[in-house]
């Protein structure tokens, strides 16, 4: 099957760590896990909203992780975050205590990669439809875990359709890493989420879930829409999963589990 990975801002509501199960029972393969930040550089303004309102509880990097170092959760967790809090002393640490595996720093340049070399946790990095050609390669052959394909130039945000350039990008990174390309920025539907993965291996939804949860959807409601994407998915040819063991290792182990009651 593509992969799907829904986002969630650490921290916006009392008890948001449920959503996370959720999430994982609906289909999801990863989830990826904003650490809130006060002044974000490529969140929309649904994104901006959700860390304002986590800021606003007194949330933190460290809470956040702390919260997710008592979760249990058996897909990847990927925390994704700003460079002046990934660069910080003992944030690697932290990560690996809260069992985080990838981490997404967008506002890192390349060249600075070194200082994010954090044993278990692999560093997922961006590209988008202006990233020439030379520096697409590299980023192919020093992502790690998948490639994050930014589908639109701007910020994250609810789209009406997807962005053309989606697909040029996803044919470009192909032909420079076996990694698995995920799609994200401004994929709103199950038919959008279908769309991009027909021509990447997954989808990356963030402002789509994030609206639910400010709009009041608990994590019932929002891990329907969640299964709803799985099920736009499952209807396009699958990808190799295979080229990141955790999904597969995860994927292998919920099958097990419901074979077995």
């Amino acid at each position: 099957m593509k992969l799907l990975m829904p986002y969630i801002t650490g921290g916006v509501v009392p008890g948001w760590t449920a959503y996370l199960s959720a999430f994982e029972h609906a289909g999801a393969d990863l989830i990826e896990v904003g650490l809130p930040f006060s002044d974000p550089t490529v969140d929309g303004p649904t994104i901006q909203e959700s860390s304002d309102a986590a800021l606003a509880r007194g949330t933190t990097p460290a809470s956040v992780l702390e919260d997710l170092a008592k979760v249990r959760i058996d897909i990847p967790l990927i925390a994704s975050t700003y460079a002046n809090i990934a660069l910080r002393p003992g944030f690697g640490d932290a990560l690996t205590a809260a069992r985080v595996t990838g981490l997404i720093v967008p506002d890192l340049p390349l060249d600075e990669l070194a200082g994010l070399e954090v044993p278990g946790v692999q560093v997922s990095l961006l590209a988008s439809p202006a990233t020439p050609d030379d520096r697409l390669a590299e980023i192919g052959q020093r992502s790690q875990g998948f490639v994050y394909a930014i589908s639109v130039m701007g910020t994250t945000g609810e789209r009406d359709r997807l962005a053309p350039s989606a697909a040029a990008l996803a044919a470009r990174l192909k032909q420079v890493t076996d990694l698995p390309v995920l799609l994200g920025f401004g994929i709103s539907t199950p038919e959008q989420a279908a769309e991009a993965s027909a021509v990447a291996d997954g989808v990356i939804v963030g402002a789509a879930v994030m609206r639910r949860i400010l709009d009041g959807a608990g994590p019932a409601e929002v891990g329907a829409f969640v299964a709803s994407l799985r099920a736009a998915l499952s209807l396009v040819a699958p990808c190799d999963d295979r080229r990141w063991p955790q999904i597969s290792d995860s994927r292998a182990s919920r099958s097990a589990a419901a074979a077995d009651p």
